[in-house]
């Protein structure tokens, strides 16, 4: 597949080196999403200044469940596989979870408590863009209201980011992960 619109190439503005050079790991290329939205800065800085990967109300495993279920529910393989490859062993995410990010859901026996509520939240926002009151106290029961504020934000963030992704057709990264095939007889979140 050909993305819809060119990638920037280098020399990038300082502005936009400046984010490239913190954001990537040392050694590695910036990803296609980023040289593609550095074709105008003033995009590239507004989605920098919006994204919530800095130290929040949230562990590092909460917002990657988080980013991976909401990236999958919106069948963005190329933010999933990007996050799965960089932070699924960082956070502990086992082959059945990564599995079940992509292909199943909430009552999978590999979550914990905790887990399933924030993969609930995820499955309510992206089919409701809602959260129904139940759900809410079940988040409030793990969550202070600016780590649930700060929940939303996240998916909604990165609804936009597989928008993005999707919509621009980027090709995949080459040291990304990839969807799991689906199992027969269906339970693809990323299909729903």
């Amino acid at each position: 597949m050909t993305a819809r619109v060119a990638a920037k190439t280098a020399p990038f503005s300082a502005a936009v080196q400046g984010w490239l050079d913190r954001t990537m790991p040392p050694g590695s290329p910036p990803l296609v999403l980023f040289t593609t939205l550095a074709r105008d800065e003033r995009l590239f800085s507004r989605f920098f200044s919006g994204g919530l990967l800095d130290r929040g109300h949230l562990t590092l495993r909460q917002r990657e469940i988080v980013i991976d279920r909401t990236t999958a529910l919106c069948g963005s393989e190329y933010e999933w596989g990007v996050h799965i490859a960089l932070f699924g062993a960082r956070v502990g995410l086992t082959p059945p979870q990564i599995a079940s990010l992509a292909r199943g859901g909430p009552r999978d026996l590999c979550w914990s408590a905790e887990d399933r509520v924030l993969l609930q939240m995820c499955d309510a926002l992206h089919g409701e863009c809602s959260l129904n009151d139940e759900l809410w106290e079940s988040l409030r029961a793990i969550f202070n209201e600016e780590a649930m504020i700060e929940l939303l934000m996240l998916a909604g963030f990165y609804r936009t980011v597989s928008y993005l992704t999707n919509a621009l057709r980027l090709p995949l990264e080459a040291n990304g992960a990839r969807f799991p095939p689906a199992p027969a007889g269906g339970g693809d979140a990323a299909g729903s």
